[in-house]
């Protein structure tokens, strides 16, 4: 077996690594996200929507950072690889939308319950696009 086969059904241990880091990067950028949307809306006064945004948009930069360094160890084609990870980022917007509508609007399930059972998907669905489109 050469070093880039894995028995079936194993998981080479770069990946698993790669997946911690990413959650542990992905914990900061949201930590970030909200601690400046209550400042910006609550401290500040901003709109909620733009206290969003700005949160958002600090909160995935960073991950952004920090998983080129850290978890992918890409430091080439940065712009590009920043815009690819702002669309993946939108992507999971886009999936917790649909669950909003389907689990929420259509089912009537408690919209903080569809957001907490989102994050898992979401978090597979991204890391899965990152690591192939954004870092590949």
């Amino acid at each position: 077996m050469t070093t880039t086969e894995h028995p079936a059904g194993a998981v080479p241990s770069r990946t698993v690594r790669q997946l911690a880091r990413y959650t542990l990067i992905g914990g900061s950028g949201v930590a970030l996200d909200l601690l400046v949307f209550l400042f910006l809306h609550n401290a500040a006064g901003l709109h909620e929507q733009l206290a969003n945004v700005i949160g958002t948009t600090l909160g995935t930069t960073n991950n952004f950072v920090l998983n080129a360094l850290f978890t992918f160890d890409r430091r080439d084609r940065i712009v590009v690889r920043l815009l690819r990870f702002h669309a993946v980022g939108l992507t999971g917007l886009a999936l917790t939308f649909l669950l909003f509508l389907v689990f929420t609007d259509a089912l009537g399930i408690d919209a903080d319950l569809v957001k907490a059972a989102s994050l898992p998907p979401v978090l597979a669905l991204q890391f899965a696009l990152n690591r192939k489109w954004s870092f590949g």
